[in-house]
């Protein structure tokens, strides 16, 4: 055996031990993604009925909205049937209660006046 073939023999050894030092990760690295395989398969099986639940919730959200926009519609009509009676009642009762009103003052202020002494008035 020639020099040539003993370094030969030992550049296959060490490029053989340099595989199965290598081989270790590689094979740890295909454990992990039998892991990840493992992990996203679980999610995904896990995922699919929590999607059909939010699905139904929203549904059933939706159905409930349309229910209390139809309140809040009565609610409006509502109010602005109570604002268009409020307007009413003081357009009707207001006026003349005002008048009333001005009409007392008046006469209390022409009695206040008649009772005090003429002596403390001055014409004009």
């Amino acid at each position: 055996m020639s020099g040539g073939d003993i370094a030969g023999l030992i550049a296959a050894g060490v490029f053989a031990l340099l595989v199965l030092l290598l081989a270790v990760p590689i094979l740890k690295l295909g454990k992990v993604f039998d892991e990840v395989r493992t992990a996203i398969r679980s999610i995904s099986d896990g995922a699919t009925p929590l999607m059909d639940e939010v699905t139904a919730t929203v549904s059933t959200t939706n159905r409930q909205l349309k229910k209390v926009d139809g309140i809040s519609s009565n609610v409006s009509d509502a109010s602005a049937n109570l604002s268009a009676l409020s307007s009413l009642v003081a357009a009707t009762v207001g006026s003349p209660l005002i008048r009333v009103a001005a009409f007392s003052y008046g006469v209390r202020s022409a009695l206040a006046n008649r009772k005090k002494p003429a002596a403390g008035r001055r014409s004009r």
